[in-house]
């Protein structure tokens, strides 16, 4: 094992704010009971905002940020897993207050650690990661609710960021009609190549005054983005349709009412990828490395960089200009 390796430091000292290459070792890691060789990381919002001096992630410094990892372990003290394992780590306190997945080695809880599944490369699970876990997640509690190919068309908002995209793809490969809702008009070609059959703009899903209730549109639909949106989808579900919600880029406060909940029955399914339970977290997984899984995953990778080149993708996320996923080859 090498003696010295690489990673991603953030540090904050009164004023002075830092994203620097650091060379450190072994020692510098937090406690865990497994030690991995981290071979692919990615760029998430969360990542971005743990970049910048008052993002609100990172709790304390100095810090590695990175919520996603991918790699092969190389020490372990738990008997699930061994030396040459391929792993995913993800989630939990992974970035946020225990050194994340931005550096060539991590140290990480094995309760932490999801067994790369049969059907997924090291590189496959990260153009996932979070992004994608999340995405899978939302279609698999959507299809619990009772979602299926034949009760109609399956909105995506926020289409073209990491959650959306993964969710068109996952979407377009179970048989679904996938509408996607995007602000950008440049990439409609992009999301059709994802399997979107038509696609929208944001003023189109969200008017400027919203409905009560609205004409029933949609099926079912995955929103990654809160706010004046998911109000918006919510008066246009179908009868008994669902809606998952897993982000707030729109906003916090989401301005609807209890009608389409006792007048056409319409299911809000909160989606949180970082508590989901570890039974649940590997069930997921294993849909993504199989039934789950789009022929054209690596459509989702916008771009593959560097530990270097690292900090000009976390400030474009951060200006929303990534589009899909960006991965990081450790």
């Amino acid at each position: 094992m090498d003696k010295s390796f690489k990673a991603l430091m953030v540090n904050k000292l009164d004023e002075d704010f830092s994203v620097e290459i650091k060379d450190i070792n072994l020692n510098d890691l937090p406690d865990g009971d497994v030690v991995i060789k981290v071979a692919y990381s990615s760029v998430n919002f969360k990542d971005g905002l743990a970049s910048i001096p008052n993002g609100k992630i990172v709790r304390s410094y100095p810090f590695i940020p990175g919520i996603d990892m991918a790699g092969i372990v190389v020490e372990s003290k738990d008997p699930r897993f061994k030396e040459g394992d391929e792993v995913i780590a993800t989630s939990y306190e992974i970035g946020v207050s225990h050194y994340g997945g931005y550096s060539q080695y991590a140290r990480i809880p094995s309760n932490w650690i999801v067994p790369l599944p049969s059907g997924l490369s090291l590189k496959e699970a990260m153009i996932y990661g979070t992004a994608g876990f999340t995405a899978a997640l939302s279609v698999h509690r959507l299809e619990e609710n009772g979602l299926n190919p034949k009760k109609g068309k399956v909105l995506v908002t926020g289409a073209t960021g990491g959650v959306g995209s993964l969710a068109v793809s996952i979407l377009a490969k179970r048989g679904y009609e996938v509408i996607a809702s995007t602000g950008k008009e440049t990439e409609h070609p992009y999301l059709k190549e994802l399997g979107a059959k038509e696609v929208l703009s944001r003023q189109e899903v969200t008017e400027e005054k919203i409905k009560v209730l609205d004409k029933q549109l949609w099926a079912g639909a995955v929103d990654p983005v809160g706010g004046k949106t998911l109000a918006s989808i919510l008066s246009k579900i179908v009868y008994n349709g669902s809606v998952a919600v897993s982000g707030l880029t729109g906003g916090t406060d989401v301005p609807t009412t209890v009608f389409p909940f006792i007048l056409r029955g319409v299911n809000l399914l909160g989606i949180d990828s970082v508590y989901c339970p570890m039974e649940v977290r590997k069930t997921i997984w294993e849909r993504m490395a199989s039934d789950f899984k789009p022929a054209n995953l690596e459509v989702n990778i916008n771009k593959e960089v560097s530990l270097e080149e690292l900090p000009s993708s976390l400030s474009s996320i951060l200006k929303g200009e990534a589009r899909g996923r960006t991965i990081v080859r450790l």
